[in-house]
């Protein structure tokens, strides 16, 4: 009997996870302020910066301290400008 009871828990457990990692990844990304005070962990994805010579918007994925995954949306200037 304790048996059934553990392994309905964690089925239930398991459904709960697989729920909340669900709600995380719909979330659209928040656009980045400079007042914004960020708690970055961990970096998972950044995405790819263009090779245009202008101003083009990126997202970032990171962790923060408490495990919560967290998309963001800023502006960064393209990789295509030339120095000279």
């Amino acid at each position: 009997m304790k048996t059934l009871l553990i392994l309905a828990l964690v089925g239930m457990s398991s459904l709960a996870l697989a729920d909340e990692a669900k709600t995380t990844q719909t979330q659209p990304p928040v656009q980045y302020d400079y007042s914004m005070n960020l708690d970055i962990k961990r970096v998972i994805n950044l995405s790819t910066i263009p090779d245009v010579c202008e101003v083009v918007p990126a997202t970032m994925t990171y962790e923060d301290h408490q495990g919560q995954v967290h998309t963001i949306q800023y502006r960064a200037m393209g990789e295509g400008c030339q120095q000279g």
